[in-house]
């Protein structure tokens, strides 16, 4: 089914407009006016002046602030064009009502940082929009109800580079299963994905090494530039973790058959093993808004996105296994998938509380992990297949039970 309109351009709503994916689609669709159309905008609240500089500047008709102050955020508007005059809401259930106002013309690129990013996805898969997803919560936690919410086959398009790069290299051979497959029938001649990973800041560290860990050591990636949750996700190879759960959901396939390798340079975004051999890479140099266009555009690309990679000059690329007796968050991966659908949601909830705590100084780093752990090992998830009321308790279960173990 298309998603272009009429006219020929694409309805997008961006939800996480002012961090880092939100402004980088924007940037794509200044540069691309005749594609796209900036239907809807919504942002958590805490910078309101970049938001009112982004409807200004795109002409947004409706935006959605999970918390603030509206009445600011109008006056702000105003200050900058007085004509215009959108329509704006508030409060966690105005994002997801504007996640759900589009239809199939709409692309809904969900740019949200944690599992606040699973209702909205549910709302934009349900309204029948496509979904370029750059918030890999939203099925690490409700993985289940994602796959239920879809209402017709490759509705979702990944935006993480990693998935985007398999997602790219799975078109090389057959694979009609996942949830980004076109036609699902179960075939497929996928031996292996590879999921590489820069390795963070602490490659090559020892588990000693770890145990004095500053914020501001923790912040430093020597590649990508994220925001503060997801950057010391990296750090600790949770974010690597997540990723294995997404990639196991987007794709059906078994978490052991999902191999996670260290690739510094961060070129190689992510590969496929086919059955027969053959190794099919997506590469280019580390850019978000490559993926990002891919994710607003697809199946078509864009021009002149991304800087290409240079192969008339020297050059290597280094590969090399992941050491999980020192990042043990692949193994707490594994576990959680093979514990039960609601295990990942109790992974992921553990994780942001213990993030948030050592952001404020209250946990040292390797208790992080560490207390992910606890509680995952102390929870047993009840029978039968989950619904919204029971990731809802999962996760709050797990934050109760990391507050309390975090405590002491």
């Amino acid at each position: 089914m298309s998603n272009i309109g009429h006219d020929g351009i694409r309805n997008v709503i961006i939800l996480g407009a002012t961090g880092s994916i939100g402004t980088q689609a924007l940037d794509v669709i200044a540069r691309n006016p005749q594609r796209f159309r900036v239907q809807g905008l919504a942002a958590g609240g805490g910078n309101l002046e970049l938001l009112a500089e982004q409807v200004c500047a795109f002409n947004v008709p409706t935006i959605a602030i999970a918390a603030g102050d509206t009445d600011r955020l109008a006056q702000l508007i105003a200050d900058i064009d007085p004509n215009l005059r959108p329509d704006i809401s508030c409060g966690a259930d105005a994002v997801t009502q504007l996640a759900g106002s589009g239809d199939a013309s709409t692309v809904v690129l969900n740019g949200i940082t944690g599992s606040i990013g699973l209702q909205p996805t549910l709302a934009a898969l349900q309204s029948g929009a496509s979904l370029a997803l750059a918030n890999k919560e939203s099925l690490v936690v409700g993985g289940a109800l994602v796959s239920k919410a879809m209402v017709r086959p490759g509705q979702i398009v990944p935006v993480d580079s990693e998935h985007s790069a398999i997602a790219q290299a799975l078109r090389s051979g057959r694979h009609n299963r996942g949830l980004t497959s076109d036609t699902i029938d179960g075939t497929s001649e996928v031996a292996k994905l590879i999921l590489t990973a820069s390795g963070g800041p602490f490659r090559g560290a020892s588990r000693d090494d770890l145990e004095h860990v500053t914020l501001e050591q923790a912040l430093n990636h020597p590649t990508w530039d994220m925001g503060p949750v997801v950057t010391i996700n990296s750090s600790t190879l949770m974010n690597k973790a997540l990723e294995l759960i997404e990639a196991a959901y987007l794709f059906d396939i078994p978490p052991a058959d999902i191999i996670p390798v260290v690739h510094p340079q961060s070129i190689v975004h992510s590969m496929v093993l086919f059955r027969d051999g053959s190794t099919i890479a997506q590469a280019s140099p580390p850019d978000m808004r490559l993926p990002i266009a891919l994710g607003l555009s697809y199946p078509d690309r864009l021009d002149d996105i991304s800087a290409p990679c240079v192969w008339d000059s020297p050059t290597h690329w280094d590969f090399e296994p992941l050491d999980e007796d020192v990042f043990p968050a692949i193994r707490l991966a594994r576990q959680a998938l093979e514990s039960s659908p609601l295990h990942p949601a109790v992974l992921n909830a553990a994780n942001e509380e213990a993030v948030a705590a050592f952001i404020d100084g209250a946990l040292p780093y390797v208790g992080i992990i560490d207390t992910v752990s606890r509680v995952l090992d102390s929870y047993t998830a009840p029978t039968g297949e989950p619904e919204l009321d029971d990731v809802l308790h999962a996760e709050d279960w797990a934050r109760e039970r990391a507050r309390a173990l975090m405590e002491r």
